[in-house]
């Protein structure tokens, strides 16, 4: 009898990389846990919502749906005698008004070897990190869960008619991503990591409030020290950790900034009204000049505060929140030069940075697959 293929999310390039650093594919491993806010839950998470800021209830819910989730998944790796599990991911699905916490990887095998871990990152980026001397532990999460909140609405609201930064939301958006940041950190701390790589970040609506979620991979590199008792943190690409290795330079932190803004009704009405005549809004020039470099200014605050050399990376971010709101994100790494960075290869492998298509694309079936291949 013939024996059983194997059933692998990695793509043909990912197989390559990982066979490279000698690692076979297993199969797909699945975790998932079904539940239900309940009556208690969803009364609690209203009336913290009415005042703003963190809903305690809702993040608990969501970690611990997440956390069972992941247990499952990692069970499954270690029952089909695998040494690892390559490009975790997590989402949340809504099932006939409960939600679905799921987990999906593909688990991978290496002869002559009794270490585990599991790795947000996909088999290339996965192979650019331990190219560059970073040893995969343990795919760590941090969440939370928030809301602007009615009182923060209304003063919000009042400002509005200002033009200028809303401090008020500026402090919630700003708190939310870095408690995120933080419990990552922990959970990193907690696993013997030195570093966290491949950080990857998205919001998210779930019962009425926002969720920002964080994943990345902690790992351990002989080269590094944690800063300040913690680990340092990086959502640079697994290429442009390679490259930035090969350099002489290791990340320190992932800094974040957030600023809401407003136009004002003042400055609306002179918006709108030169809408109508061609030329520059002088106006929104302005405004969207000062919001960014207000963003930018606080992430040179906060690289100094650990001693940076450069911030690299950096990614902006404007996101409409309605009502004349406007949010400003920039979202970089601060790095350092460190001795003893370097990788274990001269170049990288065309197979780690040629990205895979997809061949199944969108159709009239209402199918959308592009990026969501197990494992990938």
């Amino acid at each position: 009898m013939p024996a059983k293929p194997r059933i692998s999310g990695l793509s043909g390039n990912e197989i390559y990389c990982m066979h490279l650093k000698g690692y076979t594919p297993v199969g797909i491993v699945v975790g998932n846990s079904v539940r239900s806010m309940g009556l208690l839950g969803g009364l609690t998470a209203g009336v913290r919502g009415v005042i703003g800021g963190e809903i305690p209830e809702i993040t608990e819910i969501i970690h611990e749906g997440r956390q069972s989730a992941y247990d499952r998944m990692v069970t499954e790796v270690r029952q089909g005698s695998a040494h690892g599990a390559v490009g975790v991911t997590s989402e949340l699905r809504n099932l006939a008004g409960n939600t679905e916490y799921l987990f999906v990887g593909s688990s991978v095998r290496q002869s002559g070897v009794d270490e585990f871990f599991t790795s947000a990152g996909d088999a290339q980026e996965l192979y650019c990190h331990m190219d560059a001397g970073y040893k995969p532990l343990r795919y760590v999460f941090g969440n939370i869960a928030y809301s602007m909140g009615a009182v923060g609405g209304i003063v919000g609201g009042l400002k509005t008619m200002v033009r200028g930064e809303i401090k008020e939301f500026s402090d919630i958006f700003n708190a939310t991503r870095h408690h995120a940041l933080q419990r990552v950190v922990d959970e990193a701390k907690r696993t013997g990591a030195n570093a966290v790589v491949g950080i990857r970040t998205r919001v998210e609506r779930f019962n009425g409030a926002h969720e920002m979620f964080m994943a990345g991979t902690a790992a351990v590199h002989p080269a590094l020290t944690q800063h300040a008792g913690h680990p340092v943190t990086s959502d640079l690409t697994g290429e442009e950790l390679w490259s930035l290795s090969a350099l002489g330079f290791a990340p320190v932190k992932l800094v974040m900034s957030t600023s809401v803004y407003s136009l004002g009704a003042i400055g609306g009405l002179k918006a709108m009204f030169k809408g109508f005549v061609k030329g520059e809004v002088s106006d929104l020039t302005t405004m969207v000049y000062d919001a960014r470099e207000h963003v930018f200014e606080r992430l040179e605050r906060e690289a100094a505060q650990v001693g940076a050399d450069e911030v690299v990376g950096v990614k902006t971010y404007i996101i409409e929140l309605g009502s004349g709101l406007i949010e400003f994100v920039a979202v970089g790494t601060a790095v350092q030069r460190v001795a003893g960075t370097g990788t274990a290869t001269a170049q990288l492998p065309p197979q780690a940075v040629i990205r895979d298509k997809d061949t199944w694309v969108s159709g009239e079936g209402g199918f959308d697959l592009q990026a969501s291949r197990a494992g990938g």
